[in-house]
């Protein structure tokens, strides 16, 4: 009865009016459904696993007067296919959640689908003249480059997950302070489901036309972390870096710690089109077995290089302003290994999207040479 009201529920959040521009308005809802079909295989002559994802996003704020938000924001999945007739394990991982509060559940399982509702954002945000407090599910970006993010601690993501563009969440509490229109003092701290603790404090400033950020902080119950971080332009270029470093807490000086660098710069040219570069350094990668971990849910900062040195680079063609192509490539040295990933993004219409995204991965894994494509065809309606 509970599965039924949910449901019920679920189908009038979906087709509430988009977002409204009135004045006085004190509720404003969006989001988006997309249909994605995908094919995984290692050759053309060899097995094909096919999958279907029809994903609907639900963004909701609520306000009172100017200074308080509420806001929920939810993720439902149906998923059908090979992968989900493969047993529980999938549908296990996706239900999954890393919070300290179990948000992600799968209402229907069947033999052959399943049907996943996670609660990724639930916050309330209160402002007060210079201070600024959130408390709940969020997003606590502090990373300033584009691919990775080692000054990410609270939430890391994959740069392969392209179909989540909001990016993980985490349960935190967030206090900021802007002394300045171009300077914020913060601290944040979040538990997660095996009941870790990440606490930090960052101070960001502008000096020399760059912005600045400097933080320091406890990751997972286990790190000391100290990190700096910094994005701005010389001419026509946007310059971006990061550095953390990770030390065992309480360790003893025979332990190693690790150290990410990670530093690009990219250009946007006349047409709208873009031009990519960004390389990390990692002392010490993580040790990989499989592809999955280019995909782990479970990814932090610390655990963002494959490789002692990585290289990544891209460029997106503005054909018209309707047609995007883009070409993205990676290169892991210590696997004898690298990514490729063309895509074709297609306005259909105002509020309509197509893409057709293919990743190839090869590398050296167990010894063995390994490798692997994904195609993906994808419709978006955004409301």
């Amino acid at each position: 009865m509970k599965r039924f009201y949910f449901l019920i529920l679920l189908g009038l959040l979906i087709f509430l009016p988009a977002r409204s521009q009135e004045e006085g308005n004190k509720i404003s809802a969006g989001g988006y459904v997309t249909s994605m079909q995908s094919a995984m295989f290692d050759s053309l002559s060899g097995p094909v696993t096919f999958d279907n994802l029809i994903h609907n996003r639900l963004n909701i704020n609520a306000y009172i007067g100017s200074k308080i938000t509420f806001n929920t924001e939810l993720r439902n999945r149906l998923f059908t296919g090979d992968m989900s007739r493969a047993g529980d394990a999938y549908s296990e991982l996706i239900g999954s959640d890393q919070g300290l509060a179990d948000m992600s559940w799968n209402l229907i399982k069947e033999n052959s689908f399943f049907f996943n509702t996670t609660i990724d954002r639930l916050w309330m945000d209160v402002r007060l003249d210079r201070f600024e407090a959130r408390i709940g599910r969020q997003r606590i970006n502090w990373g300033q480059a584009l691919v990775w993010n080692p000054n990410d601690i609270f939430n890391a993501y994959s740069f392969f997950d392209f179909d989540y563009i909001e990016r993980p969440g985490s349960d935190a509490v967030r206090i900021q302070y802007f002394p300045s229109s171009s300077s914020a003092a913060e601290i944040a701290a979040k538990i997660d489901s095996e009941h870790d603790v990440t606490a930090a404090g960052l101070y960001r400033f502008n000096k020399w036309g760059f912005d600045l950020q400097f933080l320091a902080g406890y990751a997972n119950s286990r790190d000391l972390v100290a990190g700096t971080g910094l994005s701005g332009a010389i001419g026509s270029f946007s310059l971006r870096g990061e550095g953390t470093l990770f030390y065992p807490a309480g360790s003893s000086g025979s332990d190693e710690g690790t150290l990410l660098l990670t530093a690009g710069t990219d250009r946007i040219f006349e047409n709208n089109s873009m031009l990519q570069f960004q390389f990390m350094y990692c002392n010490n990668p993580l040790s990989i077995t499989d592809f999955n971990s280019f995909y782990s849910g479970n990814m932090s900062a610390k655990d963002l290089a494959f490789s002692e040195f990585t290289a990544f680079g891209s460029f997106t063609w503005a054909a018209n302003p309707l047609l995007n192509l883009t070409l993205s490539a990676m290169w892991f040295p210590d696997l004898d290994g690298y990514f490729a990933g063309p895509s074709i993004d297609y306005s259909l219409a105002e509020n309509i999207d197509f893409s057709l995204i293919w990743q190839h991965f090869d590398s050296s894994m167990n010894g063995s040479n390994t490798r692997i494509n994904m195609a993906f065809l994808r419709l978006k309606y955004s409301f």
